[in-house]
Parts: structure tokens; sequence; C-alpha cells
């Protein structure tokens, strides 16, 4: 994308007025999209991202420029409105690149790119029609294929000089069922860093329509649940987005370098049951998350948070790193060359414990299993959270009983790790976006069946 050459003399331009740190991020996107809606094609759309930033550190401050202008002579003007943003005065530094071979854990077997739009839209509608034809309660799909092929480059003052692609595939399908108590919606989005052959080995487009439809045809029928204090069993896979967004913030640098979190200045102390073990991981190949380096072109790592209940790690940038004097675990994210990178997750999740899936229930007099769970929010801050379940059921004397509607789970991260008292085994991982001060990026969440203890159940 722009030659070593041009990146170190656009790196010596960078530093001209004193920093002691400058980066070059460079991407070329291309994102597609197709949408059908009752088995007919919406919308096809076609976009790219194409542009570079410039940031510049020194101490504690950073400043970043950006520009579509990818020529040496647009990047040098970018990085003198980066370099005169930062300070007056002058300074050299000695820039010596090496290109940096981190290697691709994540092979692509059929670009999605070389693929037309006939066969994807084959894709869509095999999903669309398992979802109508599951039930006469059924009353609309939706179904979504989307591809990105990112490509970046990164250069930087610490001798980096890197190249990545990252191609990612999705399906998504939605149902709306409406059995005269009102509608209610299901999903299923399988995604994965891979291209078309993902329909071969890691999804199904039929079955995704088939889970979408019947978790909305089961919520149809539902009544709604009770709220109050009570035992909660969440399920594997998505169940992950409650740490994701109860803890994993909150275990971000961006938040802990101010103090801002819940969970800072907490290193070595037991904040979370000790059945309780929490990964980031970046490196698990082909994973919806995972990257060869991060944004800042640190390789990515496996990074143990929690283990047996006790704070080990931060996920850390760069610049935040700065402020806490610690090394990046290459956490470091962004949505496109247009936002500021900071820590971000990437494979988050609540290993796998040792307590089965029928023990677990079966702990349960009168209480709550969420089945699957939706989106909510969280203020990382205090780790006060409310989520939704899109899929739940009352439980009754050990035993999943009806199926109830409008459930939420409210509390507080600090607390509900530490009222984790049951882990499965069964771990698994599912797919999502993570908005936050560096974009939307792609992220996957997961954890084996756990049993909260005690949480406030919403409902009526």
């Amino acid at each position: 994308m722009i030659s070593l050459e041009t990146c170190r003399r656009v790196l010596e331009t960078a530093v001209k007025t004193g920093a002691d740190y400058a980066e070059i991020y460079a991407e070329n996107t291309q994102n597609h999209v197709i949408t059908m809606i009752s088995g007919k094609v919406d919308n096809i759309n076609d976009g790219v991202t194409a542009g570079a930033a410039v940031r510049v550190f020194k101490g504690l401050r950073s400043v970043m420029s950006t520009t579509i202008d990818t020529s040496e002579k647009g990047l040098l003007q970018c990085a003198m409105r980066a370099a005169e943003a930062l300070g007056e005065g002058h300074a050299e530094m000695e820039i010596v690149l090496h290109e940096r071979l981190y290697g691709d854990v994540h092979p692509v077997l059929v670009a999605p790119s070389s693929v037309g739009n006939r066969e994807k839209i084959d894709i869509l509608r095999t999903g669309c029609e398992a979802a109508a034809s599951y039930g006469k309660c059924i009353v609309q799909t939706t179904g979504r294929f989307l591809d990105v092929d990112h490509r970046i480059l990164i250069a930087n003052t610490d001798g980096v000089y890197a190249s990545d692609r990252q191609i990612r595939t999705r399906l998504a399908v939605t149902a709306v069922a409406d059995t005269g108590k009102g509608r209610q919606t299901g999903s299923a989005s399988p995604g994965r860093r891979m291209g078309m052959e993902m329909f071969d080995a890691e999804a199904d487009a039929a079955s995704a329509g088939r889970e979408a439809a019947r978790q909305a045809s089961v919520m149809a029928d539902a009544g709604y649940c009770p709220g109050g204090m009570m035992p909660v069993a969440i399920d594997n896979g998505f169940g992950g987005v409650i740490f994701h967004e109860a803890c994993g913030h909150s275990l971000e640098a961006t938040s802990v370098a101010y103090g801002l979190s819940q969970f800072s200045g907490k290193l070595g102390e037991m904040i979370a049951n000790e059945k309780v073990t929490a990964i980031d991981d970046g490196t698990l190949p082909n994973n919806w998350g995972s990257v060869n380096f991060d944004d800042e072109g640190t390789p990515s790592r496996r990074n143990v948070l929690i283990e047996n209940g006790v704070l080990k790690n931060y996920m850390i940038d760069k610049f935040n790193g700065r402020r806490m004097e610690m090394p990046s675990t290459g956490s470091a994210r962004r949505e496109s060359f247009m936002y500021v990178p900071t820590s971000r997750m990437t494979n988050t999740y609540i290993d796998a414990g040792t307590d089965s899936n029928d023990d677990i229930i079966a702990s349960i007099d009168y209480g709550l299993y969420a089945a699957q769970m939706g989106g909510g929010s969280v203020n990382p801050v205090t780790g006060e959270f409310n989520f939704a379940v899109n899929e739940g059921y009352l439980i009754r004397g050990g035993k999943i009983c009806e199926p109830v509607r409008g459930a939420s789970l409210v509390g507080k991260g600090s607390d509900v790790i530490r009222n984790i008292d049951m882990v499965g085994r069964d771990l698994r991982l599912a797919q999502g976006m993570c908005g936050s001060s560096s974009g939307s990026i792609p992220t996957n969440v997961g954890q084996p069946m756990i049993r909260v203890s005690s949480i406030t159940v919403g409902g009526r």
C-alpha cells in the first residue's frame, strides 16, 4: 500500500517537533452487504473506506491527523499537521524500519470478492426460506449477507512495518412470529474470519434460518416473566455478552488508565468467584474477533484476565499503557483510520469449568434459564448493567418449564462475577459487533453455561 521508504520519510516528518513516538495506519477496506426481506432482495450495497492516519505521542500527549490522500505528498502533509499540533521546536530521530512478517493463522480459501452476488443470494434465500417454512406463525423473514475485505498497513518508530489482510464473512437471519399474543423476533448470525468456505464447514444457512424461527415461535407463545431476585442459569455462546459488557469493558485500559473502572488498581486481588477464569484471545484461528496483530502493530496474544477469581491482567494499548506504566497486550483496535485506536476486546470468554449443565439446572429450585441473551447497556465506571433476555424459561424444582418473555438482568459487574458459583464444560463462542470510543469492531463473546446464584430479574 505504502512503501517502506515513504513510511520512513513520513515518520521523520511526524517527529520533527519533538514527538517521542509516531505511527502510520493505512487501510483499504471493501464492504459488501446484501439484504433480503421476505424472500426478495431488498438492497445490495458496496462501500470502500480508504485513507491513513498519522499519530504522534509526546509523553502523555497524543495527536492524530487523517487523510484520504495516501500519496507521499499527502502523507507528508498529514504528518506535518500532526507534528505542528503537538508542539513547536525541532527534533530528529533516527528511524529504521524492518518489515515484520507475523504470519497468518486465519487462512482464507475463497475470497468473497471473487464470488458473484448470485451465490451469496442463494445462501441468503436458503436461510430465509428455512425460517419461513418453520411454521405458520412466521410472518416475516429478513436476511443479511456481509463480507469485508480489510487491508491494513502499520509503520511506527518502534521499527515496525507490517501489513495484514483481514477477510470476514457473516450471515444473519431474523424471523418474526405472531401467534396472536404479540409479535416476537428470533435471530441467528454466524460469522468467521473466513471466506465463502465458511458455509462448507462452519455455518449452515438453513440451520441458521430454522434457529431464528424456533426462537421467534417459542417466544411468541410465552407469557411474561415475573421479576425479583433469583438464581439464573445463563447458557453458552452469546450468553457471554454479560461478561463482555458488565466486566470486559471495565478491564480495558481505556477506563482503567484513568481510574474510571470498577477494577482499577485491583491487580492480584480476588475479584470473582474462584470458579471464574476469563480470557481475551485474539489468536484463535479463523475466529470472528481474531487479529494477527493489533492496530498499533503489536502481535496478538492470549491474555488471561481473571484466573480462578484473581485479576491477572488488563487489556492495554500503547498510549494508555504509558499512563499505567505497563506494556501493550496487543489490544489496540479501531473501526477505521478515522478513529483513534484504544484498548478493545477480541475473543473474550469465561473459560470452561467442571460443572454439568444438568447439575446447574437441577441446583435451581426457582429461577430463570436465560437460553439466549440480547443487547443491553453498561456503565464501565460503576459496572452497572441492564441486559435483555431474548429467550428465557422459568425453572421450577430443578427443571426447565414454560417460556417467558420480557425478562431482563440488572446488576453490577463486580457483583455478578462474584455470584457465578457454577461453570459448565460446554464452552461456545458467538459473534457480535462492539461499539466504543474507537468505533464498531468485530468481537466474539462466549462462555459455557453458568449459574449466577442471585441477580435481579426484571419482568412483570
